[in-house]
């Protein structure tokens, strides 16, 4: 389980995490949602320790991991674009994974690569590899020790309709496994297939957290895509009356 408690991040004279208080439970698939500039980006990456924040704590399974470097290890991440040396094969870039690790236990590429059907590609030096297929990599990557936790940003990215499909269906079995999944996509169909809670992020601060249902409920849609647009729509509204009341009321003074 991973806790934010009162997550504060602040780069010069913006603020982009602003007093974040969420919980992502063990068995649970949790879709963090929002527009360019939410906050999506350093929600992850302060759960994985590349931003510190300005204030709050991160707990991983009850202790603050705040400039700790340890937990990692429990921790699969995809990032969405990887880069690694382009003159590696997919092969040799495991092994580097395998290598730069201490005392791996047991891990399951071999397992990871026949499900992704990328047996025949492990010899391909990466830059002659389609995107596609560096994502399988990736996400052998991310799943070989068998992580507590996965963070996958937009993890199906590229991927044709077959191999998001049996991608998918990994998660889900992870899920099932008791691992804790945080992952973002703008594919809302994904979303709603994966997702057991959905947060959405605006401007730095949840705006809802609940299950897709509930948020169908909430806003009288019948489509995800829908429900989050609408979602957006009354919290526009909601901005410019405060916007409006703190002018009438500036103005008073």
């Amino acid at each position: 389980m991973i806790e934010l408690r009162n997550i504060t991040k602040r780069f010069g004279a913006h603020t982009v995490l602003n007093g974040l208080n969420l919980r992502f439970d063990a068995g649970s698939i949790t879709a963090v949602l929002g527009p360019n500039g939410s906050g999506k980006t350093t929600l992850m990456k302060t759960i994985l320790g590349l931003v510190r924040p300005d204030k709050g704590e991160v707990l991983f399974a009850g202790e603050n991991v705040v400039g700790t470097s340890e937990y990692r290890k429990g921790v699969g991440y995809m990032p969405q674009i990887a880069r690694f040396q382009d003159n590696l094969t997919a092969r040799e870039l495991v092994q580097m994974i395998r290598d730069v690790r201490e005392n791996p236990s047991a891990t399951r590429e071999d397992e990871l690569c026949e499900r992704f059907h990328l047996t025949e590609h492990l010899d391909k030096p990466l830059h002659t590899l389609s995107g596609g297929t560096r994502q399988k990599v990736n996400a052998v990557l991310a799943f070989m020790f068998q992580p507590p936790i996965l963070m996958l940003d937009e993890p199906t990215a590229g991927l044709d309709p077959i191999s998001a499909s049996s991608f998918k269906d990994v998660i889900l079995s992870e899920r099932n496994e008791g691992r804790t999944i945080v992952l973002t996509s703008h594919i809302m169909s994904e979303v709603q297939e994966l997702a057991d809670t959905i947060v959405f992020l605006l401007e730095g601060r949840v705006v809802f957290h609940g299950a897709a249902t509930e948020l169908l409920g909430r806003t009288g849609e019948k489509t995800l895509e829908r429900a989050i647009a609408r979602l957006l729509q009354e919290s526009s509204s909601q901005r410019e009356n405060t916007m409006r009341d703190n002018v009438i009321q500036e103005t008073a003074q």
